[in-house]
């Protein structure tokens, strides 16, 4: 299997390594100390060997930091892990709601008296730094950047990855890497993201479980040549794939290459290390990476293999629920037992490279934790009465996929039926909107709270994010959140996924794929868009409250099964197809 049960860290092992860390501070005249979830190429997901906020503190999230000072240590976590992190790190550590908590603000509160704070500039990006600077202006706190005092007492720290790089087939991009740095360049840029050097060069790696990026730097100059930086051995057998008007360097030579080159230096301050500023200084000048809203803005390849990767997923699924549907209520699965046999399904289409994250499969309470990862420790049973939370996806060559699907085991309460339609009715807004050109995820996110809302419900993660083409299954610019406030263009994928989470009781989450299309105009000529689902998968019907549901959402709901069935049905058969029927039949 792709993915495993073992627990991967334990709050236990955390106070001493707290300790070692405390000295190493104390020994280089630190009053503080700070660990990212971030790695040097400051992507959202980091190797077994970058895992240091995992190593040292316990908390496996996927964002997040600590603050280690000599008597606190805080742990700053979002809405998505105010639960995990209990479970997950010693009464040593100390979790601090972030946002709403600033760092600046708790270290003046923790540190009255000023002090030291030790960072490592690879690990934190230029804007990081910068605006925490300016808010800690006149605290007495400094900024002190060191070499990191976590790898020095990491004494069995995992190597770096160090499998080779391949070449993404331009049948599957649509796109010669040759075109794209032609489009997009325009001056000298320092591009640190893997998942934009993967876009621009047409070439995928495996430096990331789950996520087929390369770990690599490079610099996009204005003719469309790049100088690429990867650890020896890495780029191996790519160079004809890669041309003439791509220079390979070593890895270790970024820094030096970037004292030579002439000013001005763009480099994109929100997601740039602060030693590549540092490096250049006065040169760098901000701009944005040049990268993302091209990789975002998926061309028509790309989409077309979206729709071919969802429609073979959606049939995976489809057997997984038929199987789900009448095994459960036996009472003899555990959540491990579901999602083994789910990627069992994914494999049998002969195409899945890899699950495309952890599998989320949350029975009963477990359901409440957004992130929850199974563990032998942790494998709970799946008991009638219960709901059941999966939230999964596959990585094949030509689309990425994330599909959540909230089902009850048994026979569901007035309590389950009445959250769930609220959160399908959410789910149900965004699909159906149409918006002019110009809005953001900003503006559309309430739509999918308003029916939770008006309920005195909510839910403490945004509602959707991009997705990448066989890429990051997290994709920056575009989101549906209170943050996202890149306007939507066409081509752009994003997750629809409205939740509701009652801790100890259960979790609700509905998510569907959707791809920005344009829509008809309004009498005014205005330019539209709106939103075309990629997921195909049933709802279960057992828990919607069709009481409270509007003609429209009822007829939406019944064309979205009847188009289930219609492009899925031709894909499964057997007892998975008489499920696929009855579980698309008309409300």
């Amino acid at each position: 299997m792709f993915q495993t049960f073992d627990a991967t860290t334990s709050p236990d092992q955390g106070p001493p390594r707290l300790t070692a860390l405390r000295e190493q501070m104390q020994a280089a005249g630190l009053d503080g100390f700070l660990v990212p979830r971030a790695d040097v190429h400051q992507g959202e997901y980091v190797a077994d060997a970058d895992a240091r906020l995992a190593w040292l503190t316990g908390f496996t999230g996927s964002a997040g930091f600590a603050a280690v000072l000599a008597d606190v240590a805080g742990v700053f976590i979002d809405g998505r892990y105010r639960l995990q992190v209990r479970d997950q790190v010693a009464e040593d550590f100390t979790p601090v709601h972030w946002p709403e908590v600033q760092l600046a603000d708790w270290l003046k509160e923790q540190m009255p008296e000023g002090g030291n704070v030790g960072f490592d500039p690879w690990l934190h990006t230029v804007d990081e730094i910068a605006n925490l600077t300016k808010t800690l202006d006149g605290s007495g706190i400094t900024l002190t950047t060191i070499d990191n005092l976590v790898d020095a007492i990491w004494s069995d720290r995992p190597a770096p990855p160090d499998a080779k790089f391949t070449a993404y087939p331009v049948e599957f991009a649509g796109e010669s890497h040759a075109e794209k740095r032609k489009r997009v360049a325009s001056g000298t840029h320092v591009i640190t993201l893997p998942d934009s050097i993967a876009w621009l060069l047409n070439i995928r790696g495996t430096d990331v479980e789950r996520n087929p990026v390369p770990h690599a730097f490079a610099v996009l100059h204005s003719d469309g040549k790049v100088d690429l930086f990867a650890r020896p051995g890495k780029a191996q057998g790519l160079r004809d794939h890669l041309g003439p008007d791509v220079t390979l360097h070593p890895q270790s030579h970024f820094l030096d290459h970037l004292a030579t080159l002439p000013d001005p230096v763009l480099i994109d301050r929100k997601v740039c290390p602060q030693i590549v500023a540092t490096t250049l200084g006065d040169k760098a000048k901000h701009g944005t990476d040049p990268c993302l809203l091209p990789k975002a803005h998926k061309n028509a390849t790309e989409i077309a293999g979206a729709r071919a990767a969802h429609l073979r997923d959606g049939a995976a699924m489809v057997r997984f629920l038929a199987w789900l549907d009448a095994e459960a209520p036996k009472n003899g699965l555990t959540e491990i037992d579901v999602v083994r046999q789910l990627e069992t399904f994914r494999r049998e289409t002969n195409q899945l490279l890899d699950v495309s994250f952890e599998t989320i499969c949350g029975a009963g309470g477990h359901g409440a934790i957004v992130h929850y990862r199974v563990t032998d420790e942790t494998n709970a049973p799946v008991k009638s009465g219960e709901l059941l939370l999966v939230d999964s996806g596959g990585q094949y060559i030509d689309g990425t996929t994330d599909i959540t699907r909230t089902v009850i085991v048994g026979t569901p309460t007035a309590d389950h039926r009445t959250c769930y339609t609220a959160v399908l009715q959410g789910m149900i807004a965004i699909s159906r909107t149409r918006f002019p050109k110009g809005v953001a995820g900003n503006h559309l996110d309430a739509l999918a709270r308003a029916a939770l809302w008006a309920q005195g419900m909510d839910y403490d993660h945004g509602t959707g994010h991009g997705v990448g083409a066989y890429l990051s299954v997290h994709e920056g610019p575009h989101g549906l959140s209170r943050r996202a406030v890149t306007p939507f263009e066409e081509g752009v994928i994003v997750s629809n996924e409205p939740g509701y989470y009652r801790e100890g009781a259960f979790g609700i989450r509905i998510e569907n794929l959707i791809v920005v299309t344009k829509a008809p105009p309004g009498p005014d000529d205005r330019d539209l868009l709106a939103f075309d689902t990629l997921t195909y998968v049933p709802l279960d019907r057992r828990l919607i409250d069709t009481a409270v549901l509007s003609p429209a959402e009822r007829a939406w709901i019944d064309q979205y099964h009847a188009t289930t069935l219609d492009q899925i049905g031709p894909l499964v058969d057997g007892d998975a197809l008489d499920w696929l029927k009855a579980a698309t039949a008309p409300l």
